[in-house]
């Protein structure tokens, strides 16, 4: 497979997350609607988890048993380890601190003389106020939807380093299982991004961002795996990408029990694991 050929078919693999994008600016009204889209996120999510740690761990694990055989030291499969924990660390406690730091800190109202801290004396702006807030909020949706973009994009990235490696050295079959396995997989994972925003409609412009963010990376991936093969860039962005999902997971599901429907919300939960599931035994299948 040639190398135009691998980069236009990396492209189309990446290009499918777009398929699922449109559905965060249907208008979705009643509080149902939002946690099962919510949850079915969720469980696609929770998928990519567990696909990411067992990528991630398997490349550590090959290093150990090559230790174990004598074919290498203990200096590889050490730093690989370390490298799986901190880059963990990184995408999850760091994403944690960051979005820290960035949060805007909310106005708290002094209490009303002789009362108590509950009642407050609202000022004559407090209109003005809740537009803030109001905006602040729609801010957080919108940039949790685009962390999960750029976790997604991690994980597809390395996805793309599958396709051009397996392309480059000559396995046409399996390299085509992968882009069609791969851009199944991607078509899901659209609802990943637009399901947590919840009542926040984003623009056109939001969404081709977040598609270019999450789908991009595979054709990026495909790119360099063509050319370059290197199991250390591809543990590290496995380890980044397990802990901003896992860090992602936590925010949605806090975000989505003041809305109730907690039966429902776990059934499409299971839902959307067993899509990502299904979507992935093609690429097992095919050797992947």
């Amino acid at each position: 497979m040639s190398f135009s050929e691998t980069t236009a078919l990396g492209a189309l693999a990446g290009l499918t997350i777009f398929l699922g994008l449109p559905f965060g600016r249907l208008e979705l009204l009643g509080n149902r609607a939002r946690v099962a889209l919510a949850m079915f996120a969720v469980g696609v999510l929770a998928f990519l988890f567990v696909d990411v740690l067992e990528h991630a761990f398997a490349i550590v694990e090959h290093a150990v048993n090559n230790a174990k055989d004598g074919k290498a030291g203990l200096g590889r499969p050490i730093t690989l380890a370390l490298m799986l924990g901190s880059g963990f660390a990184a995408g999850s406690a760091g994403l944690a601190a960051l979005e820290k730091r960035i949060k805007p800190r909310k106005t708290i109202y002094p209490p009303v003389a002789g009362g108590s801290g509950e009642a407050v004396a609202l000022p004559a702006g407090h209109a003005d106020q809740v537009v803030r807030d109001a905006a602040a909020a729609r801010s957080r949706a919108l940039r949790t939807g685009m962390t999960i973009a750029a976790a997604i994009g991690l994980h597809n990235f390395a996805e793309g380093l599958a396709i051009g490696v397996s392309a480059h050295a000559g396995e046409i079959s399996l390299a085509t299982v992968l882009i069609i396995g791969f851009a199944l997989h991607n078509a899901t994972e659209g609802f990943g991004i637009v399901g947590p925003l919840g009542p926040v409609k984003p623009s056109w412009r939001w969404l081709l961002c977040a598609g270019v963010v999450g789908g991009g990376p595979t054709f990026l991936g495909s790119l360099l795996g063509y050319g370059v093969t290197s199991t250390t860039l591809e543990l590290l962005f496995y380890a980044v990408s397990a802990g901003a999902i896992l860090y992602v997971i936590g925010e949605v599901w806090n975000a989505m029990r003041r809305y109730g429907h907690r039966e429902l919300g776990l059934c499409l939960l299971s839902v959307g694991f067993f899509v990502g599931v299904v979507t992935d035994l093609v690429v097992v299948y095919g050797g992947g």
